[in-house]
Parts: C-alpha cells; structure tokens; sequence
C-alpha cells in the first residue's frame, strides 16, 4: 500500500467528564497542563510545547469516555482528498461542523464501535499571555514547571470488540500505518498501534473486554525525561490521585510509562518514548504473540487486571 500523509498528526481529544471542576483542577493544578480558553460546557487544555490552542477539550458530560478525536489534515487539498475518501468507504459519515475554540470547520465520521473522529485543517496557534511568553522564540509556551508539566500531546488507546475491523477503519480514513501488532493464538487481533507520521505511534486500539461500547482505554502526553515520571509518581501520591500501574517499561513500543486516573475515573498517562522513530517508508508491523505478551511488560512490576477490564464509560452491571 502506497504510504499516504494527508494527515499530519493527532490534534486533540474531547475527553467526557462528570466530575468537571474536580477534573479540571486535575489537569491544571496536578498533571500539569495550561487552560488556553473556557466555555460554558468545556474547558481547553494544552501542554506548554503544543502548538495548536488546545490538544485536551475537558467537557462536562454525565458519564465519562471520550466525546471525540481530531487529526488535522497536512493542507487544505489533503482534507479533501481524506473527505473523499470516507465519503466512499462506507463507514459512518457525520458530516461538516463549525470549529470551536481551537480550530475552524471539521469534517466528522464514526468507527463501527461508536467513537466520533474529525478532521480538519484550519487551525488556531496559540498565542501566549505575556507571563506565559517564553524566553526561547521556538517554543510555544514558557516551560512553567506547574505539575508534572509533559511537554506535548502523545497518543491516545481506543477499545474496540473487533481490532482487525478497526485497523481497516484507521487504514481506509486516515491512511494510518501499523507499527506494531498483536496476534491471538484464537485468530483475533488483541491490539495495534498506529502512525500517520514518523513517530511510533499517535492512537492505539485494543481489544474491548469488558463488553463495553465506544469507550476509552487511555489519553497520554509525553514528557522530556524519565525522571520527569518518577517525578510525576511523587506528586500523584501528595494529591491522593489513584496510581493503578507503573512507573515501569512496556514492551511494545518501548515507552516508560505511569497510569493513573482522574478524579472521574478516566485513565490518563505519562510517557516517555525516547529517540525512537518510524523512518522507514517500508516498515513492516512488528507482530507480537499471544505467548510473548503473556510475558508481562518489558521489566517492572506484572500488569494489573484493572488495565485490560477498565475503560470509559464505564459498563453497567448487569443484574442476575
């Protein structure tokens, strides 16, 4: 398949909570983030080297889960070739919505397990107050140190009850690539992470267990260093927010990680990637095994059972 980078990278994610003000003081005060602007029902959100005005919309909601996710197109010309193209795949087509805060018009779609995508190429750069205006013009912000301060939106994980359907979804849409993969001994496909750019990966999708419907694994930002999670670690224990796994290392991807939740229960998470890049215009998806994930993570302690079962929203129980 011929390469295709009509979409430049991840732009942003709406993220649903039902605990506003808790999360918001969240984001702000703890992990770290910048409030850019505020409206009646959501708040914008940004680390202090993203470029575009938000890459977090916290919107108040009655449950939890992610509300949407954005890419923006590479050009004008770009966006349309990529409408065009979901327009014929037979996937779920929303249509054209007006621009927020962050970005003019977008162009939305569904996956066939409920999560809303948008693209869009009209943008809206941040513009720093003067006490965020930072001393080195190639930075968007000034490094402000408030929190576990990451540096840039990274990736999100999606849950899906059929992880090769949604491959094809990322593949036919948004001229995704996969980088690396997991293969079930039953046939299925238990995950894969996805690129529209070189870095290794900006979403991943993993096998939905809970029985759960367009929900949400995850939502990480990258930090510069690996001591900026043992960090973070510390912090999270002073403010009483829920550590569920790490700091330790994944196997896939090689990124040191920390997962916690926020105050309404979704999942977020500090990561770093290193120096490691998709450079190569022919990579082949790195395929693990069945047997090989059972191994557990590159080295740290075992993954916890609440990391393949939690996501958001979460999954009514059911009455016997």
């Amino acid at each position: 398949m011929e390469p295709c980078f009509d979409i430049a990278h991840l732009a942003h994610v709406e993220m649903y909570t039902d605990q506003f003000d808790k999360s918001l003081d969240f984001f702000v005060n703890v992990y770290g983030l910048t409030l850019a602007g505020q409206d009646e029902n959501s708040a914008y959100l940004r680390a202090f080297d993203d470029y575009e005005f938000h890459t977090l919309k916290l919107t108040r909601h009655h449950s939890t889960g992610v509300g949407h996710i954005a890419y923006r197109a590479s050009s004008e010309a770009a966006l349309m070739r990529r409408v065009a193209a979901i327009e014929a795949s037979g996937y779920k087509v929303i249509g054209w919505v007006d621009g927020d805060l962050g970005h003019g018009r977008a162009f939305r779609f569904e996956d066939p397990f409920g999560h809303v995508f948008e693209i869009y190429w009209e943008t809206v750069r941040y513009q720093p107050p003067e006490e965020e205006r930072p001393a080195l013009k190639n930075i968007a912000q000034r490094y402000h140190g408030r929190g576990c301060h990451p540096r840039r939106l990274d990736h999100l994980n999606l849950l899906a009850s059929d992880v090769r359907e949604f491959r094809r979804f990322m593949e036919t849409c948004l001229g995704s690539r996969v980088t690396e993969m997991i293969q079930l001994d039953n046939g299925r496909i238990g995950g894969c992470w996805f690129t529209v750019n070189n870095k290794t990966y900006d979403l991943a999708c993993t096998e939905e267990h809970g029985g759960g419907f367009a929900r949400l694994h995850h939502v990480t930002y990258a930090t510069d260093t690996r001591e900026d999670i043992l960090r973070a670690a510390d912090l999270f224990l002073e403010h009483g927010v829920h550590i569920e796994t790490g700091p330790h290392k994944h196997a896939i991807q090689g990124t040191f990680f920390l997962y916690v939740w926020e105050p309404a229960g979704n999942r977020v998470e500090l990561a770093n990637s290193g120096a490691r890049l998709i450079l190569a215009p022919d990579w082949e998806p790195v395929v693990w095994t069945e047997t090989e994930r059972k191994k557990g993570q590159a080295w740290g302690l075992k993954t916890i059972d609440t990391f393949h079962t939690h996501g958001t929203p979460p999954v009514a129980k059911k009455e016997h």
